[in-house]
C-alpha cells in the first residue's frame, strides 16, 4: 500500500501547493481521492498516467476537489483507446449528474468527444494508440455512495462516513480505506470535532485531515464547524487512536515558518502518534518508521 499526497492546498492558487488531491496504491488499483487543481500535474509528477488510475472517489464537489477531474477523465479515455477499463467513479450525489452534464451525449464536452470519435484525423490517432474502430462513447461505472456505505476493491474495502462541512447544500464524505497492508482515512473537508469522523477513524494507520485554520482565528464559531483548526484536529486524532496523522489543506496564512513548527508542537501536547506537516508528492509510509520521502 502507498499513499502519495497529490494536493494540499486550498482553493486559493498557488505554485507551492496543489488543491486537494491523494493517490493510493493498493492490490493492484490505483486510487485518486479528490482531484481539485493542479492535482492532475502532480499525478504526472508522481510518476503515473491517467490510465493508470483504475478508481476516482470524490469527498465532496467543491471545485478544489474536482476540477481536474475533466482532464483526468478525458486524457484516460484519449489516451487509453478502448485499452483499458472503464474508469470507476464514486461520490456523493450529484456526482452522476455532473459526469453526464460534462461528458454526456448533450455534456459540455460532447462536441469534442463525438470529433474524436467520427473525425478521420482522430480515428487515424485512435487507430496509431492501438485502438480498434469504432470508437465508443465513454460510459464510466458511476456509484453515488451515502454514509454507511461500502465498497468492496481487489484487495481493499473502503467504509463511508459523513464529514461536518457545507451540507445541506453540498453532501459531503470521509472514507477509510482498509487492507492487509494497513489502513488510510481521508477526512475529506471535515471540521470541528466530528464523531462520525472519530468513529470511521477508529485505530487506522494513517489519517489524512484538513488542517485550516489557526485555533482562535476563526473568522465564526459555524466557520470553526465548518473547516476546524488546528486543536481540533489534534482533538479528533487522539480520540480516534490513529498512529499518523497528516495534515494538509493549509491557508497560506498558517503555511509559514515558525508557525508551521507552532502548530505541530501544540498538536503533540494532545496526540501523542506521528505527525506530519504534508507536502504536495510527498510519500507517507502506511505502516512502519515515520520516514517521509520527496519525489
Amino acid at each position: 500500500m502507498k499513499l502519495t499526497l497529490l494536493g494540499t492546498g486550498t482553493p486559493t492558487p498557488s505554485l507551492k501547493r496543489a488543491s486537494s488531491g491523494y493517490l493510493i496504491e493498493v492490490g493492484g488499483d490505483v486510487i485518486v481521492m479528490d482531484h481539485g487543481p493542479g492535482a492532475h500535474h502532480r499525478l504526472l509528477e508522481a510518476g503515473k498516467r491517467a490510465v493508470d488510475v483504475t478508481h476516482v472517489f470524490f469527498s465532496h464537489l467543491h471545485y478544489d476537489h474536482c476540477s481536474d477531474f475533466i482532464r483526468l477523465f478525458l486524457t484516460r479515455w484519449d489516451q487509453g483507446a478502448d485499452r483499458v477499463p472503464e474508469l470507476k467513479i464514486y461520490g456523493p450525489p450529484p456526482v452522476r449528474r455532473m459526469c453526464e452534464q460534462l461528458f454526456g451525449a448533450d455534456g459540455a464536452f460532447a462536441p469534442d468527444l463525438n470529433a474524436r470519435i467520427r473525425h478521420q484525423g482522430s480515428i487515424d490517432i485512435f487507430v496509431a494508440r492501438g485502438g480498434k474502430p469504432p470508437r465508443r462513447w465513454p460510459a464510466p461505472e458511476i456509484t453515488e455512495l451515502k454514509a454507511g456505505d461500502k465498497v468492496q476493491g481487489s484487495g481493499w474495502t473502503l467504509r463511508v462516513a459523513p464529514a461536518s462541512h457545507v451540507q445541506p447544500y453540498l453532501e459531503c464524505y470521509a472514507y477509510r480505506l482498509d487492507s492487509p497492508e494497513g489502513s488510510i482515512c481521508y477526512s475529506g473537508d471535515s471540521g470541528g470535532v466530528a464523531p462520525a469522523l472519530i468513529e470511521l477513524a477508529k485505530g487506522c494507520d494513517v489519517l489524512i485531515h484538513m488542517n485550516h485554520y489557526y485555533s482562535g482565528t476563526e473568522p465564526t464559531e459555524t466557520y470553526r464547524v465548518v473547516c476546524g483548526n488546528h486543536e481540533d484536529v489534534a482533538q479528533v486524532a487522539r480520540a480516534a487512536g490513529v498512529k499518523t496523522l497528516v495534515l494538509t489543506h493549509f491557508l497560506e496564512q498558517i503555511d509559514q515558518p515558525g508557525l508551521r513548527e507552532r502548530i505541530v508542537r501544540e498538536i503533540a501536547r494532545t496526540f501523542d502518534g506521528h505527525i506530519v506537516w504534508g507536502e504536495d508528492l510527498m510519500e507517507i509510509p502506511v505502516r512502519g518508521p515515520a520516514l517521509f520521502r520527496m519525489e
